[in-house]
C-alpha cells in the first residue's frame, strides 16, 4: 500500500504557539495528536503568586461587575480615602481612582473596612470612618455609606447609618431569603475589654436608611481563635444556607493571631452555628494573620475570597497587610479554603490567558501628568497640596498649614511591595532657600521614618523614632550643583543604606546603614518641609525597582 496518497497537515495553536505535523501515516499522527493534546493541557494551566495586591491594602473588598473587577480596601489616615482598583483577572490590579478625594464634612480620620456592594444596578460602599465630635475628642467610630451609578465613582457620600456608644465597625450589606436589604456591623465592644456582637438591621431599598431595630446575630466566645472579638463579615448563600464568614482575634502588628471562621444559618437572622472546624483559614510557613476578606463569583459559578495577611516573618510587618487571593469551596454543608492549609503561596488563576506582573509595575513616575496618579497617597492633614508643572513634582505647603506648624511636612507616599527594593528621585534644587529641605524616605507615619534630604546647604541622613528626629550622617553641598539624585536602599525592610549622586552614575554613601525595625507599613514618600510656601525644589522622577 502507498502511504503517500494519504499524507496530510495538521496545524494547531497551543498557547500562542503554531505546531504543523506533517506524517504520511494516519496512526503516527493520531498518536502524535495525543501527545500534543496532553501537553496542551500542561501548558495552558496557569498559576499565580500571592499577593495579588502587594503593598498595604487591609481589609480589602472586591466585586464582579460584567468581565471585570472592582475592589477597595481600607486607607486608615492617608488621603485620598479608599482606592479603587480595576482588573480583568482578579490577579493584575490598578488603582484607577478612589472613593473619597476629600473626607466627607462629618468625619474626623481612621476611614477603614470599606465594603463595596453592587444590586440591582447601583453601586454602594459601606464604610467606617471616626465622627468629628469637636475640638480635642477621639470621635466615635460609625459606619457611613456612599453610592455611584458606576463602579468606578462618582462616588457621593449619604452620611452615617449607625454611631453606637462603643463605636461601630466592619459594615456589610446582605438581602435576606425574602429579598429584603439589610446592613451588618460590629459593635466595637472589643475597643473596651466587652464582648463584640455582630448586628443585622434592614434597610429599605435605597441601602441608605435603616429601618426597624437590629438584631444580635453572634458574638466571640471563648479564649481561642476568636478571643477578644469577632469582625469583618461577608455572607453569602448556597445551596440553601446563609454562610457567615469572619475573623477572629487581633488583626494587626507585631503581636497578631488573626483567622477566619465562618457560620452557618437556613435564614439571615435566624440561629448562626459555627463551624466545628474553626478557623478555616490560619497563619502557615509563609502568611500570618489573613483575615477579613470578601468573596467574588466567577461567571462559572466558583468563589474566590479577596483577604488581607501579613508575610511570615519581620519584614511582613514592614510591609503591612497584603490582598491575597484564594478559592473557596463548599462541601459537606461547609466552606473550605485550600484544603485547610492556610493561605496558598501559588495556585492556578482563576481565569485563564493570566500572566501576572511585576510586583514593582507602575511605582516608577515621571510626573509627565498633570495630576498625580492615583497610586499617591498624602497624610490625612496635608492633603491636596502636591502640584505637577512641566514635568516637576512641588510639594509647598499652604498658608492654612503654617497657621498649624511653623514648618510643615508635605508628603506624598506609595505602598512598597517588598522588603528590598531602591528607589532613586532626582531633585531639582536650583532655586531652594534656606530652611527648606526635600528627599526620599520609608515614612511610616509622622512620627516614625527614615530618610536622606537635603536643605541649608547640606546632604544629610535622618531618623525619627516616637516623634523625635536626629541627623544621622552629612556631607556638604556644593555650591555649583542645580541638581541631585538621591538614593534609598532597603534590604529585609529594616536596614537602609542612602547615598547620592550628581550624575546618577557615580555614587556616595552618606553615613552607614541604619537599622530601624519598627517601621511597620512603611510607605516609599517623597518628603518636604519649607517654612514658605513657595517651593524652590523641585521632584523630577522616582525610580523604583
Amino acid at each position: 500500500m502507498n502511504t503517500e496518497k494519504y499524507r496530510f497537515k495538521i496545524r494547531f495553536k497551543v498557547s500562542g504557539f503554531r505546531f504543523q505535523i506533517l506524517r504520511k501515516s494516519v496512526s503516527i499522527c493520531v498518536y502524535l495528536w495525543t501527545i500534543f493534546f496532553a501537553f496542551s493541557l500542561n501548558v495552558s494551566a496557569q498559576t499565580y503568586t500571592n499577593p495579588v495586591i502587594p503593598g498595604d491594602f487591609p481589609d480589602p473588598s472586591v466585586i464582579r461587575v460584567g468581565e471585570d473587577f472592582y475592589a477597595t480596601a481600607t486607607t486608615g489616615g492617608w488621603s485620598p480615602h479608599f482606592p479603587i482598583l480595576h482588573s480583568k483577572d482578579l490577579v493584575n490590579w490598578k488603582i484607577i481612582g478612589a472613593v473619597f478625594n476629600e473626607k466627607p464634612a462629618w468625619a474626623k480620620g481612621d476611614f477603614w473596612a470599606p465594603e463595596i456592594i453592587a444590586d440591582k444596578g447601583r453601586y454602594f460602599v459601606y464604610y467606617t470612618a471616626r465622627r468629628d465630635d469637636g475640638k480635642d475628642k477621639k470621635g466615635t467610630l460609625c459606619v457611613a455609606v456612599a453610592t455611584a451609578d458606576k463602579p468606578d465613582g462618582v462616588w457621593q457620600d449619604k452620611g452615617t447609618l449607625v454611631c453606637q456608644e462603643m463605636g461601630s465597625i466592619d459594615a456589610f450589606f446582605v438581602r435576606d431569603e425574602n429579598d429584603k436589604p439589610f446592613l451588618i456591623w460590629k459593635e466595637d465592644g472589643n475597643d473596651r475589654q466587652k464582648p463584640t456582637w455582630l448586628y443585622a438591621q434592614e434597610l429599605d431599598e435605597s441601602g441608605t436608611r435603616l429601618l426597624g431595630k437590629p438584631k444580635k446575630l453572634f458574638r466571640n466566645e471563648g479564649s481561642g481563635w476568636e478571643n477578644h472579638v469577632v469582625e469583618g463579615s461577608y455572607i453569602v448563600r448556597r445551596n440553601g444556607w446563609f454562610y457567615h464568614f469572619y475573623s477572629g482575634n487581633a488583626c494587626c502588628g507585631r503581636s497578631c493571631n488573626y483567622a477566619l471562621g465562618v457560620a452557618r444559618s437556613k435564614t439571615l437572622l435566624g440561629k448562626w452555628e459555627k463551624n466545628p472546624a474553626n478557623p478555616i483559614l490560619a497563619e502557615n510557613e509563609t502568611w500570618q494573620c489573613p483575615g477579613h476578606g470578601s468573596i467574588v463569583t466567577l461567571a462559572d459559578g466558583r468563589d474566590f475570597l479577596l483577604y488581607h495577611a501579613y508575610h511570615k516573618g519581620s519584614s511582613g510587618f514592614n510591609i503591612g497587610r497584603e490582598a491575597l487571593l484564594d478559592e473557596i469551596k463548599f462541601e459537606n454543608d461547609w466552606a473550605t479554603i485550600n484544603n485547610g492549609r492556610g493561605a496558598s503561596k501559588t495556585a492556578d488563576t482563576p481565569l485563564n490567558n493570566t500572566k501576572q506582573q511585576s510586583i514593582f509595575a507602575g511605582l516608577s513616575d515621571e510626573f509627565n501628568d498633570n495630576t498625580l496618579a492615583p497610586s499617591w497617597s498624602q497624610t490625612l492633614f496635608y492633603n491636596r497640596t502636591a502640584q505637577i508643572r512641566d514635568g516637576f513634582l512641588t510639594l509647598a505647603p499652604t498658608e492654612k498649614q503654617f497657621a498649624i506648624e511653623k514648618m510643615p511636612e508635605i508628603v506624598v507616599a506609595t505602598r512598597t511591595v517588598s522588603a528590598n527594593y531602591t528607589a532613586t528621585t532626582r531633585i531639582d534644587f536650583a532655586k531652594i532657600k534656606s530652611d527648606e529641605f526635600a528627599g526620599i524616605s520609608a515614612y511610616s507615619w509622622r512620627r516614625n521614618a527614615v530618610g536622606i534630604s537635603l536643605g541649608n546647604g547640606k546632604i544629610f541622613t535622618w531618623r525619627r523614632e516616637d516623634g523625635k528626629q536626629t541627623e544621622s550622617a552629612g556631607v556638604d553641598l556644593p555650591k555649583n550643583e542645580t541638581a541631585i539624585f538621591l538614593r534609598i536602599q532597603t534590604k529585609d525592610g529594616a536596614n537602609f543604606n542612602f547615598a547620592y549622586s550628581f550624575d546618577g552614575k557615580n555614587w556616595q554613601a552618606v553615613g552607614d546603614k541604619i537599622s530601624f525595625g519598627n517601621l511597620d507599613g512603611a510607605r516609599l514618600a517623597l518628603v518636604y518641609n519649607s517654612k514658605t510656601a513657595n517651593a524652590g525644589a523641585r521632584f523630577d522622577w522616582i525610580k523604583v525597582e
